[in-house]
């Protein structure tokens, strides 16, 4: 009996030492692997998430701020105030009235002395008006270009190494994007005041009526930057600095409503006077509309057309008069340029010459036709 208590003690003594030497042993692999794990510093970055980011955001606020404060304090340099009377004190920007003085604004566009603004503002072709720099020095301007439907204008004046804007893509514009727009609004007090908004709406048509006549404007950039009657012919702006449009009209029975022509129409104008110092405008012979102001027409006309541009008159005796073209055409393409607004046809005419042809592709009614039209000279 003694002896079965005491193997089966031994037993006890040799389990136990076995499970102690497997303890050791796993303790000791546990300690030599954890020992030979190496920690790769570069491989962990620690940052604070919350305050670092919103002290980044902050930071990059006010960067952007001060970059968009620079690009317009250089912008307010290259705009001018213009008159179309002269005045007798040593600046235009005199604390004579807006309705004294006809004030508006323009932006120079080329070194040696090219203006653009609007055409209400300089007066029509060949007419004189009074150009006031940045820096307070006056010169006489003289209107080189001028175009009623676009209400726009270039004035020339005497002068050279000017500082002049850079022009941006209107075709390219977004609604919602951020513009600016600078103009001498009132008078002396205001002048190159700037304004900040977005761009509301693109492709925009407005009846105007004036002196019993209607007229129509096209394609407008909307805004709600502030644009007040001393702002037409100042400039609209991407917080870079280029000009988009350039002002022209507000809405006077509503707030936040104006209008800009979009920079695009006019780009071929400004690089012919900057390569040549002339231009020479070349004419189709025609009166059409786009389908943006068919809306405005009488509807008896039962003028219904998706895209291209509808031929309301054939100037007689004009370039289209005995072509073949006849008034209710719609023109879809010129050359290989696809037309929806007159915009886009006005800018492919401003970069040909006269007696330049070009082929128009024409619809009437379910008959596809084309013409081939040698421009005249407006």
């Amino acid at each position: 009996m003694k002896r079965k208590k005491k193997m089966s003690n031994l037993k006890k003594v040799i389990l136990t030492f076995i499970i102690l030497l497997l303890a050791w042993i796993f303790g000791f692999y546990l300690y030599t692997t954890y020992q030979n794990i190496e920690i790769e510093p570069q491989n962990y970055k620690t940052q604070k998430t919350q305050s670092t980011t919103q002290e980044q955001t902050v930071e990059n606020v006010e960067e952007n701020s001060k970059k968009v404060a620079d690009v317009i304090e250089e912008t307010t340099e290259k705009i001018v105030g213009i008159s179309k009377l002269k005045n007798t004190g040593s600046s235009i920007f005199s604390n004579s009235d807006e309705s004294e003085l006809g004030l508006g604004t323009g932006i120079i566009v080329t070194s040696d002395g090219y203006i653009l603004s609007n055409e209400h503002v300089t007066g029509s072709k060949y007419s004189k008006c009074y150009i006031t720099l940045e820096n307070g020095r006056n010169y006489d301007g003289t209107v080189m270009w001028s175009d009623s439907d676009l209400d726009l204008s270039i004035v020339k004046i005497n002068a050279k190494d000017l500082k002049y804007v850079e022009l941006g893509n209107s075709d390219n514009i977004k609604v919602g994007e951020t513009v600016y727009a600078i103009g001498n609004p009132i008078g002396f007090e205001f002048r190159r005041t700037v304004t900040s908004g977005i761009i509301s709406a693109k492709n925009r048509t407005i009846k105007l009526e004036e002196e019993n006549k209607q007229s129509y404007m096209t394609d407008l950039i909307q805004t709600d930057a502030t644009i007040n009657p001393g702002n037409s012919g100042g400039p609209l702006i991407y917080p870079n600095g280029e000009v988009i449009g350039i002002n022209t009209v507000k809405i006077s029975s509503a707030e936040g409503i104006g209008f800009a022509i979009p920079i695009n129409i006019v780009k071929p104008i400004i690089e012919s006077y900057k390569q040549t110092g002339d231009f020479q405008e070349a004419t189709i012979g025609i009166y059409a509309y786009d389908k943006e102001v068919i809306p405005y027409l009488n509807k008896t006309n039962n003028i219904d057309f998706d895209k291209g541009i509808y031929i309301a008159q054939i100037t007689k005796n004009g370039s289209a008069d005995n072509t073949g073209l006849k008034e209710g055409d719609i023109i879809t393409k010129i050359d290989d340029t696809e037309l929806n607004t007159m915009n886009d046809l006005r800018k492919y005419i401003y970069t040909k010459k006269s007696g330049d042809t070009v082929a128009l592709s024409v619809t009437r009614g379910k008959v596809n036709k084309t013409f081939n039209i040698n421009l005249g000279k407006k």
